[in-house]
This record gives C-alpha cells, sequence and structure tokens, in this order.
C-alpha cells in the first residue's frame, strides 16, 4: 500500500507562492526588453520634463509685476506657442524649436502614454520626386482641448532601426513649401475656435477645455501647391477611406470634414487607457475651472492655479505637443544629419 502524505494548508499555501514566484519570474524575463525599452523612454521623458519645470521656475521667479505678463510670454514662447489673450488661444509659431525634429509616427505612438488622446489622420502621397505628409489632428492635450494641421515630406529611404523604428521620418515644411490652410473645430455641433493661414504647423490650444476626441469635428481646408499636387492628395484621400461626398474641390484647394478618423490609431490607444487618461484629464480641467472663475487675464488665471493647487500649477504649460513627446527624437538623432536650416537628412 503507498503511503500518499497528506497536503496540509501550509503545504498548499507554500506551493501556490513558490508557482506564483516562478510565473513572476518567467514573466519578467519575457518582458525584459519591453521593460527595459519603456524604462528607457520614460528617463528620457523625465529629463526632458526635468528641464521644462526648471524653465517654469526659472520664468516664473523672475516675474514682473507690471501687469504686461512678458514672463509670461517668454515661457510659452519657450515651448514653441504663442497666446492670444482675445480669444484665450495658444498656437504654434512659425519658427518653433518643434520644426527642427521632423515627425514620424513614433511621435503619433508617443502622445497617449503623455497624456495627449488625440486621433489622428495621417494623409501620405508622392509629388514632385518627395513623399509628402499632411495630417491632421483633434483630441485632448493635457488640458487643453485642440487641433493640428501639419505639412511635412521626405525626399530619402525610409530608416530602419532595429528595435526602434521603421518607416518614414520626414522633414517639416520650408518656407518655401509651406500651404495656406485653415480649420474650424467644432465640439458636439458648436464652433469652438477657427484658424487660418499660410503654414507648416497650423494649431490653436484652448486651456482648460475638456474635450473627448469623439466630440469633436473639423472642417478643414488646404491649399496646395498645384493641380498635380491636389491631384495626388486627393488620391491618398481615397486610399484613406474618404468618399467624393467626404470632400469639396475649388480649384487647387480641398475642403472636407473630419469626424472619425478613416487612418488606424496609434497601438498605444486603447478603449480602457483612453477611458483612464481621460477621467485624470478632465479632473484637472474642473480643478482648473473652479481656480480661474471670474479671471480674464491669463496672467491671473496663472497665478490663482499656482496658489490653490501647486501640482495643477506644474500642467499649465504643458501645450499641445511639448518636449516630451519628441524625447523619442533621441533615439533616432544618430541616424540622421541635421543642417542649419532645420532640415534632417539620413546620414
Amino acid at each position: 500500500m503507498l503511503n500518499i502524505p497528506l497536503l496540509t494548508s501550509e503545504v498548499v499555501s507554500f506551493n501556490l507562492w513558490f508557482s506564483i514566484f516562478l510565473i513572476a519570474i518567467f514573466a519578467v524575463i519575457l518582458s525584459g526588453p519591453i521593460l527595459y525599452e519603456y524604462i528607457s523612454y520614460r528617463v528620457s521623458y523625465r529629463r526632458a520634463e526635468k528641464r521644462y519645470y526648471s524653465a517654469v521656475k526659472k520664468v516664473f521667479s523672475e516675474q514682473r509685476d507690471d501687469g504686461g505678463g512678458g514672463s509670461i510670454d517668454e515661457l510659452i514662447g519657450t515651448a514653441g506657442y504663442a497666446y492670444n489673450q482675445t480669444n484665450d488661444l495658444f498656437f504654434s509659431t512659425m519658427y518653433a524649436w518643434q520644426r527642427s525634429m521632423g515627425y514620424c509616427r513614433l511621435y503619433d505612438e508617443a502622445a497617449a502614454p503623455l497624456g495627449m488622446i488625440i486621433d489622428s489622420e495621417p494623409i501620405r502621397f508622392s509629388y514632385a520626386g518627395r513623399r509628402w505628409l499632411i495630417e491632421f489632428w483633434k483630441g485632448q492635450y493635457g488640458m487643453t482641448t485642440g487641433c493640428e494641421l501639419g505639412v511635412y515630406s521626405s525626399q530619402w529611404p525610409d530608416l530602419n532601426i532595429p528595435g526602434v523604428f521603421d518607416g518614414t521620418f520626414y522633414t517639416c515644411a520650408s518656407n518655401e513649401d509651406r500651404l495656406y490652410m485653415g480649420f474650424v473645430l467644432y465640439k458636439n455641433g458648436e464652433e469652438l475656435f477657427n484658424r487660418k493661414g499660410r503654414h507648416w504647423w497650423l494649431t490653436a490650444f484652448k486651456l482648460g477645455e475638456y474635450s473627448e476626441p469623439s466630440e469633436l469635428s473639423m472642417d478643414v481646408y488646404i491649399t496646395l501647391k498645384s493641380r498635380g499636387m491636389r491631384d495626388a492628395f486627393l488620391k491618398a484621400l481615397q486610399r484613406a477611406g474618404y468618399k467624393e461626398g467626404d470632400y469639396e474641390v475649388r480649384k487647387n484647394t480641398v475642403a472636407l470634414f473630419y469626424d472619425k478618423p478613416h487612418s488606424r490609431q496609434p497601438y498605444t490607444r486603447s478603449a480602457a487607457t483612453d477611458k483612464m487618461m481621460l477621467a485624470q484629464l478632465k479632473r484637472n480641467c474642473d480643478v482648473y475651472q473652479t481656480l480661474t472663475k471670474g479671471y480674464t487675464s491669463m496672467k491671473d488665471k496663472v497665478k490663482a492655479v499656482k496658489e490653490g493647487s501647486p501640482e495643477l500649477y506644474t500642467e499649465l504649460f504643458k501645450i499641445g505637443k511639448t518636449a516630451s513627446i519628441f524625447s523619442v527624437f533621441d533615439k533616432i538623432k544618430d541616424y540622421l544629419n541635421i543642417e542649419v536650416d532645420g532640415n534632417q537628412l539620413p546620414k
């Protein structure tokens, strides 16, 4: 007769915890490369964030009381943006530092983990010996609701950086390649704001306004450089999923309604993570609205937030696409040669 030992509760408990321990070790081994990539990315992000907060502290420690708000303008300018008191909007400047960073898919992938839940619509086409990217964005950028139109091009082979990036890296449009563009941003059918101009990156952001991307839609107007460029852009729109009734054409100008994106969204976005991130962003916007109620100038609003919520204060000027999103540039810059005029040429 076999003598089978009884499994006591202590033995079961030990076996259970030992199994969990082995599974955990196995999971860590398998996820090592992913964890390393995530940690290295977060380190780059935190370094960029630290430099940014140092600039914030320096500017506001020197803030004047003359009512001019010059130091706030300086801070916003350092971030690559300007502020219009009349319509209470932030917008990207023509010669913002972001212009030297070019653009690639990695930037869209980095947005959601950094608190930017935005719909992206990249339209890619070839014209005049170059590959072009005209992209639309709309959504919640930290504590701002906003939208963007960007123009980029590339005349070089795709980059292939093992484990980092495999795809096209575009330069931002030169002054010669800027396009006349315009947009109207709507929230639940009501106009929030509009902008127009000849630009490479036309944007607008409203601080303290909370919106889910699905609540936002855009009228987009783009005047292409020639009939050939217009036709190439139209074919790319159709490939992306737009039908003839979705856009109108007048000479070289294309007008379209951008609501639900036709393009595949970044892998970093999911319903669960979007919901969690948006909930936090909404809380921040609600606190901002409460603290700044009754104030009209940005200087007074900033002061009210600084006194009422130091934690929220550090989030204030994360406007649009901040330095943190471009920290991924550190991973690919060694494969690029950055010229003085801001054009990036693959080595």
